[in-house]
């Protein structure tokens, strides 16, 4: 029973450290699914990290701190989509210019507003997202195998955990289900036949931009707001990347994308629980080894994937109207 108990706390945290990657795998979906690279997703989740713990922390209430981190993600998609859908430019540099804005221009302003090193002040009561406990939790937490599963498994988590579980389902219906999906996924394949079908390929490709601003603010303020109690210095730590690595292995496609961000999560977890614990028959594990193994994974499945995942067609390539 211990062993089980064991698993249920390390699948717990799995879902935990999963949440900003399922997020942020998703808005890589509607935005790549539309024939946009969105490798402004780490830049715009650190955006909405600082700004929604900044907010929260000034307003004491997690949902301005919520609302504020999805207007600077929406904002910075924008940015993203001036630069490259209305002026052609180059997606990847776009992207990358705005990681590299957010990398330094957040502890900069965190320096100046809460001179704390770049970090802002911790957050507490109101203005963090706290855990919710489902009904029945703590009468069936005694119960063995059912108990713990609920208590701890599926009860216990906050709001935005359950929202990024629900957006799996949710993504899935919209993209195969509705007209926008539908044109989504044939602007990200054939935009010249949208546009001769007399459909704004620009206008679907920045509606997809502003879901994909929604999720990443979501993703970001979850980890200052609700997973940690305060944004510090560069704290999405290369989790946008892996949650392109995630949407590349699972083929744009956002069942396959909650299991590999899951398995992403769970080589996170493991981390931080094999740090210092030394394995039977091995010995203690460099911490840098262990540190490293999402990241690892991330190589591996990339070099063993990246040439069978087939991107949509018209992905990275600006559209040129013809007259």
């Amino acid at each position: 029973m211990e062993y089980f108990n064991l698993v249920v706390t390390l699948l717990d945290a799995t879902v935990r450290v999963a949440t900003p990657l399922v997020l942020a795998a998703l808005a890589g979906l509607f935005a790549e699914r539309s024939g946009v690279v969105d490798i402004a997703l780490e830049g715009k989740m650190l955006g909405a990290a600082f700004i929604g713990a900044s907010v929260a922390t000034v307003g004491g209430s997690a949902w301005l701190g919520l609302l504020a981190g999805i207007v600077t993600a929406i904002a910075f998609s924008l940015l993203h989509g001036y630069a490259c859908i209305t002026h052609r430019g180059n997606q990847v540099v776009s992207g990358l210019a705005i990681n590299i804005l957010l990398a330094g221009l957040t502890p900069t302003l965190g320096i100046a507003w809460f001179a704390r090193g770049g970090q802002t002040p911790t957050l507490s009561g109101d203005a963090r997202f706290q855990a919710i406990t489902l009904p029945f939790a703590r009468e069936l937490a005694d119960v063995p195998v059912i108990g713990p599963i609920y208590a701890e498994l599926i009860s216990g988590h906050n709001l935005l955990v359950y929202l990024a579980i629900a957006a799996v389902p949710l993504t899935a219906w919209v993209l195969y289900r509705t007209r926008f999906g539908l044109r989504l996924r044939a602007v990200g394949e054939n935009p010249a036949a949208v546009d001769t079908a007399g459909i704004s390929v620009s206008a679907l490709r920045y509606q997809a931009l502003i879901v994909a601003g929604v999720l990443t603010g979501i993703a970001g303020t979850y980890l200052s707001v609700a997973q940690n109690a305060a944004f510090g210095r560069d704290m999405t730590a290369g989790q946008g990347y892996l949650a392109l690595a995630a949407l590349i292995f699972a083929k744009w496609r956002p069942v396959p994308v909650l299991l590999a961000c899951l398995l992403f999560g769970f080589l996170g977890s493991l981390e931080a629980r094999l740090q210092g614990v030394p394995l039977p028959g091995i010995g203690q594990v460099p911490v840098q080894f262990i540190q490293a193994l999402p990241y690892i994974l991330t190589v591996v499945l990339l070099a063993g994937f990246i040439g069978k995942a087939i991107p949509p067609k018209a992905i990275g390539i600006p559209y040129v109207k013809e007259r």
